[in-house]
């Protein structure tokens, strides 16, 4: 009797063991999901960016003690801005943006040198907003943030390809 029991117990032990794995299987790692998101701004339309955005919140939602949702929101968004600088989401978008950088910093883990990448970021889609306007007022907060970045992180790629297209892009409104 205590045999049949026994086996029982076991037999649903089995079962829990086996139905708790099958649920974690079948959700998808933080990860994959991000990266199943941006694959799908393979041609860099609004309505793409804008579709990775809202998933990226959908993902953050999730996850909300995740850093990397919410740096690629903030990046996508940014991406978006600097493509569509007077879009009527933009501005929007940018209010966002600096509210989920803020939550960024105030995250134990976060990574200094990318929190200042985003804020450079952000002060650049500023400029290209309006530059006759926000240049001279941004210029500077972009040069530092871009260059303590990399005074963080010497290999912060992204830190080093936006400080070198603000160059860029300085020189061809100096040019002019």
């Amino acid at each position: 009797m205590t045999f049949q029991i026994s086996k029982h117990r076991v037999f649903v032990i089995a079962l829990f063991v086996m139905a708790s794995v099958s649920i974690h299987a079948q959700q998808p790692s933080m990860r994959a999901l991000i990266g199943q998101s941006l694959s799908k701004i393979q041609q860099p339309t609004p309505e793409a960016f804008l579709n990775c955005i809202a998933e990226m919140k959908r993902i953050d939602a999730m996850f909300p003690d995740s850093i990397q949702p919410k740096y690629q929101m903030a990046l996508q968004s940014l991406n978006f801005s600097v493509m569509n600088p007077q879009a009527p989401q933009t501005e929007s978008l940018l209010a966002e943006t600096e509210q989920t950088i803020t939550k960024i910093e105030q995250m134990n883990l976060a990574d200094q040198s990318d929190i200042c990448t985003l804020r450079g970021f952000l002060y650049m889609v500023r400029i290209v907003q309006d530059p006759a306007r926000n240049g001279q007022r941004y210029y500077l907060d972009v040069m530092q943030n871009y260059e303590k970045a990399l005074k963080l992180n010497p290999d912060n790629q992204l830190a080093k390809q936006l400080q070198q297209k603000f160059f860029e892009g300085m020189q061809q409104q100096t040019g002019k």
